[in-house]
């Protein structure tokens, strides 16, 4: 048994990794190749890498793909640059655009890794012949009870199960991440002793395609219809001011409101409908359960199970930067809401839910899906 699980010799294992150009997946392939396994790197472009190239910390741009490609060539591996740049429009700019105009609060980068590089990039990586996909992710994919299940990392300051709650049992059966038992300093010592040009170079911080950070700019680009103006309303019924287009809010939001009132207002809801901006109190953010579309189950025991059986205790994430809570899963009708025991302010539509067997430091994760409503504190 080799070291990514198979039952093949390290040279017999032909190995695919994804290459975005930063320090982690270019240790990734240098670990590759010095166990020995036949080592493949690709990097997908995708999207104007032309327009990005100025940009610091962008992923997939131009500079990431000449690193990867000088890193691959110090390491003496292949190295493929496949053009994805429709694909990606398609599926996460536009859908991206889509959300913000459905008064959501979308996360690209799971998009991305839930089509583009676990769909599209495993089609290929089996196209070459490969045995198994490699990324740089801080997580880890553990076989237990002939199952490969995905569990938390060690770092958890690097943890990226939040944005890959929507890999499948059949993509998680194929992929391997090595860094999940390493630290980021751990990882960056390594790239310096094999010397690879890319040992200090930053993470990418911001959502790739978005110059500036300027989200809207792009979405207005995209869907000119969706800058209109329109109210800015109390919840109480009153209109406080107007607004140049939902597109600029979301929820939890309290600078940049453009109106004034003798207590602090935050926006409540969006109304993309009704061009309707509402804003209330801090307390109206209180969010108690939160309702799930496109759940993505990992667990042992199936969805049906529960709503035949009845609530399960979990932990949850709704936010990437939060550790998990204590919640309470259950199916009603084959829907799924997840109770936040402790509750939550300012949870959006659009973000995610991800699940966890347990508090444990490598908890398992259970999945995860996308929110379509989340419940007052009032309400439930």
């Amino acid at each position: 048994m080799n070291s990514l699980g198979l039952n093949k010799r390290p040279e017999d294992t032909r190995v695919v990794v994804a290459m975005s150009g930063g320090v982690d997946s270019s240790v990734v392939a240098g670990l590759m190749a010095q166990e020995g396994y036949e080592t493949l790197g690709v990097t997908l472009q995708l999207y104007d890498h032309g327009e990005a190239m100025h940009r610091k910390g962008a992923c997939c741009a131009g500079q990431d793909i000449h690193d990867a490609r000088r890193v691959a060539a110090a390491i003496g591996i292949p190295h493929y640059v496949l053009d994805y740049e429709s694909r990606f429009r398609e599926a996460v700019i536009e859908d991206f655009a889509d959300s913000y105009v459905r008064g959501e609060t979308p996360i690209p980068c799971v998009k991305c890794n839930q089509t583009v590089k676990f769909v599209d990039l495993m089609r290929v990586s089996k196209e070459l012949g490969a045995d198994v996909l490699v990324t740089g992710h801080y997580i880890q994919s553990l076989e237990k009870d002939g199952r490969w299940g995905m569990y938390r990392p060690n770092d958890h300051a690097r943890d990226q199960s939040y944005f890959l709650f929507a890999t499948d049992q059949e993509q998680l059966d194929f992929l391997r991440f090595p860094l999940g038992g390493m630290t980021k300093d751990a990882v960056r010592d390594i790239a310096r002793d094999m010397g690879l040009v890319v040992a200090e170079k930053s993470d990418s911080q911001d959502i790739c395609f978005v110059p500036n950070g300027n989200y809207a700019q792009i979405i207005a680009k995209l869907r000119p219809e969706a800058i209109g103006s329109g109210e800015i309303v109390h919840m109480d019924g009153r209109v406080l001011g107007e607004h140049k287009g939902i597109i600029h809010y979301t929820i939890g939001q309290r600078k940049g409101l453009g109106i004034s009132a003798p207590d602090p207002l935050y926006v409540v809801k969006l109304d993309p409908d009704a061009k309707r901006v509402i804003v209330g109190p801090y307390a109206a953010l209180a969010t108690r359960s939160v309702r799930l579309k496109q759940v993505n189950w990992l667990g042992a025991k199936s969805l049906a199970d529960i709503e035949r059986d009845g609530p399960i205790e979990i932990e949850a994430k709704v936010r990437s930067t939060r550790p998990p809570q204590p919640a309470r899963l259950s199916v009603v009708d084959g829907i799924v809401e997840v109770e936040l025991i402790g509750g939550e302010h300012g949870v959006s539509p659009g973000q995610a839910c991800v699940f966890y067997a347990d508090d444990s430091e490598n908890s398992e994760v259970l999945g995860g899906g996308w929110i379509t409503e989340a419940v007052s504190a009032k309400a439930a």
